[in-house]
């Protein structure tokens, strides 16, 4: 069994649902889950996306306005890969997020995808194989395994990572204290200096999914 001591659950919000239609990441946010806990260990960053955030609004809240002196995404892509080097990714509706994340590092001349960095679980397909014929977005996880969302006016990347670090240790076996409230509301943003930034020569690794022992784009992205 592959090694799943350093987990990062990881969220992007973007101005769309298609890269390719030149959309681009507004935010990123992440947070490490150690010895099956959550930690208050975060990454999180506003991102400014050289167009209009449009329509997508609506879903997340974030303005033009608020995003104009934000740093563009080459100005915080080393921060964020050392955050995630030597980690397992755990994003729900993986594709979605590794599409823009990639198209984000292709724009800034890196050929690499985060998948070859980074072994990934995505929680929409192991909901998918645990409970077959059910709502599987993130709303309806929170509500079967009982995870408070009473902050989730609207989506946001660190909030709904720091929920799906919930759900997926509710999905996984769950722990006795997963609902207590954190020792500290203060988050702890790792210096990326510390980590090693040895990324260069990683073997590709595919993306996976948890096993049974470990035991929709982005939520359908515009699925509440």
């Amino acid at each position: 069994m592959q090694n799943m001591e350093r987990l990062i659950v990881l969220d992007t919000e973007t101005t769309g649902i298609n890269p390719k239609e030149g959309h681009r990441i507004i935010e990123v946010g992440a947070v490490q889950i150690e010895n099956r806990e959550v930690t208050n260990t975060e990454f999180h960053k506003y991102i400014q996306p050289n167009r209009t955030v449009g329509d997508s609004v609506n879903i997340h809240g974030i303005t033009d306005k608020f995003l104009i002196n934000k740093p563009q995404f080459n100005q915080i892509s080393d921060d964020l890969l050392s955050f995630i080097d030597g980690a397992t990714l755990i994003i729900h509706n993986a594709p979605f997020d590794l599409g823009f994340l990639d198209n984000e590092l292709k724009l800034n001349g890196i050929k690499k995808k985060i998948q070859d960095l980074c072994p990934v679980i995505d929680t929409l397909e192991l909901s998918k194989k645990q409970r077959p014929g059910t709502m599987h977005n993130l709303d309806a996880l929170c509500r079967r395994f009982g995870v408070d969302t009473s902050a989730r006016t609207r989506h946001g990347a660190l909030l709904d990572a720091q929920i799906l670090a919930q759900v997926y240790i509710a999905m996984t076996g769950g722990q006795s204290n997963l609902f207590q409230e954190t020792q500290s509301n203060k988050s702890e943003l790792t210096d990326p200096s510390l980590i090693k930034k040895n990324i260069a020569n990683r073997e590709k690794i595919k993306v996976i999914l948890a096993n049974k022992d470990e035991t929709e784009l982005h939520n359908n992205y515009f699925n509440n």
